[in-house]
């Protein structure tokens, strides 16, 4: 398999995965396609972009049998793209068993030439005991070892194979679980049995498990299984994922469900039709409504497919444009358990591999948690351990003017103090030193000049472990530190070692008085 990755951001990715059938651009959402019934009609998915689509090998095979080996599953669902195979494992969390053998379900997705295929897994599914979880990852261990073992003897080794990493909310066995399949030589990795953590807003355990598999495997593609809700496609592709499927599009539908960008609401209870697609821009709510049932539940799925194609699309531009945790911020604002889930973000180190050095536009920072976003956690440590053999020290509040050297506050400071090491300070970033306040993002960042909470050390731990460690690092004689109304909340509870310390409160005329 050839996986390249193009850009970047977060852990999000845009790339290509080359298959026998075609090249799949990530992050991409991948459709459901049912083999016996499909509602939606394939060509409209095909004309709507969507580069792949995923269907079930095991209904297949209980529907058409030989046939299906015969024709192909490309022929079958009438799709000449990339076409993905799951075994039937969400068989398996619905009903329980499947009287299938794994070597029987993986030759039989090889004989219909599916393009990425996925070895007969046990769902642990979500409320598992630890017991029965282990249980269920280690039958789906041996599974996934019978199943290399029928690939390696094949003479068709074109497919992709993806190791189904299980375990749900029980972290360890998350990661067990994708160590052994990626050291068994798995190409792709897909995390299963999500759908009932999305479908009661348990976003914030779904993203450790996603970050958890992310941590364990960082270079190959991660497909996540039934990720089909607007809210939960950014925060899956920032941390990670770079394919999803889901048959949420038509589901929904046939609940009446509308998706919009921020959720979904019932039809019935809305007023106005906001999208623009070709869908809702032909008929008001009204119409809508009064369709016939099979068509109403077409023409819905049709605008929630229109719906997730523009949020892949969104999430991508944001990518390239280096605003993915800004979007993500964005989103998280629509619902509680989505912003329980991105407060995590600070807990996860392999976001900052995905991150540039340098963007082409400045980051923002609006509120406490974006202390933690990638460049601040980086230029932070950078300028921690920042060492200056002046004995003399001025900390200065952070100006609009970037950077800082380019100000009349500095000008004024370099006179008076030319023999001090003059840094400023900022809440996101930390102490920084004037002799590099130019590089990435120091002089590339927006601030908000509302008043937050700065009072509270507790809600900006960043930048006091950042003052501590920089103080630390080199002793001073005399610290002079000019102090805003948030460094004034700050030093009350720092413990600064200097022979002369002096805090002046910062006013307008500062500059005068010193």
């Amino acid at each position: 398999m050839l996986f390249e990755v193009r850009y970047s951001d977060l852990a999000g990715r845009i790339g290509k995965i080359k298959t026998p059938n075609g090249t799949i651009e990530t992050p991409a959402f991948i459709p459901v396609v049912h083999p016996v019934s499909q509602s939606v009609d394939v060509e409209f998915l095909k004309r709507l972009g969507f580069e792949a689509v995923i269907t079930n090998a095991y209904i297949t095979l209980k529907q058409y049998g030989d046939i299906a080996r015969q024709k192909g599953i490309h022929n079958i669902i009438n799709f000449d793209g990339p076409i993905m195979t799951d075994s039937g494992g969400y068989q398996v969390l619905e009903y329980g068993s499947i009287e299938l053998e794994p070597s029987f379900i993986a030759q039989f997705e090889i004989d219909i030439q599916s393009d990425i295929c996925v070895p007969l897994d046990k769902p642990t599914g979500y409320g598992l005991s630890y017991e029965v979880a282990e249980k269920y990852v280690n039958e789906t261990i041996r599974n996934s070892e019978e199943t290399l073992n029928l690939i390696k003897s094949n003479n068709k080794p074109n497919s992709i194979w993806v190791g189904p990493v299980q375990g749900a909310e029980h972290l360890d066995l998350v990661k067990r679980s994708a160590e052994l399949l990626d050291e068994m030589g798995y190409e792709m990795m897909a995390l299963g049995s999500p759908v009932q953590l999305l479908e009661s807003y348990e976003f914030a355990i779904l993203a450790n498990m996603i970050g958890t598999l992310k941590s364990t495997v960082m270079s190959k593609p991660i497909h996540l299984f039934g990720a089909g809700h607007p809210l939960t496609i950014p925060l899956a592709v920032a941390l990670g994922c770079d394919t999803f499927d889901s048959a949420s599009y038509i589901l929904y539908a046939r609940d009446n469900r509308y998706m919009h960008p921020n959720g979904t609401s019932r039809l019935d209870n809305l007023t106005y039709l906001a999208c623009q697609c070709p869908v809702c821009i032909k008929m008001t709510v009204r119409e809508f409504i009064d369709l016939k049932q099979d068509e109403k539940i077409v023409e819905l799925a049709k605008h929630n497919l229109y719906v997730l194609r523009s949020e892949v699309l969104s999430v991508k531009q944001a990518i390239m444009e280096g605003r993915l945790w800004e979007y993500v911020a964005q989103k998280a604002r629509a619902h509680p358990k989505l912003m329980e889930a991105f407060k995590l973000f600070m807990n996860y180190k392999h976001l900052e591999d995905g991150t540039p050095l340098f963007k082409k536009k400045a980051i923002f920072f609006m509120e406490s948690i974006d202390q933690y976003r990638p460049e601040a956690c980086r230029i932070r440590r950078i300028f921690s351990s920042f060492g200056t053999n002046k004995k003399k020290i001025v900390l200065f509040p952070d100006t609009q003017v970037s950077p800082f050297y380019c100000s009349q506050e500095y000008f004024d400071l370099s006179k008076k103090f030319s023999d001090y090491q003059i840094c400023t300070y900022n809440p996101f970033i930390g102490i920084i030193p004037i002799e590099i306040s130019d590089i990435y993002p120091v002089a590339h960042n927006l601030i908000t000049r509302k008043k937050f909470n700065f009072n509270n050390d507790k809600d900006y731990p960043t930048f006091v472990t950042s003052l501590e460690k920089f103080l630390s690092s080199n002793f001073f004689d005399d610290v002079i530190i000019v102090a805003d109304d948030f460094m004034q909340g700050i030093i009350q509870d720092v413990k600064i070692k200097s022979k002369n310390l002096k805090i002046i409160k910062h006013s307008h005329d500062i500059i005068e008085q010193l």
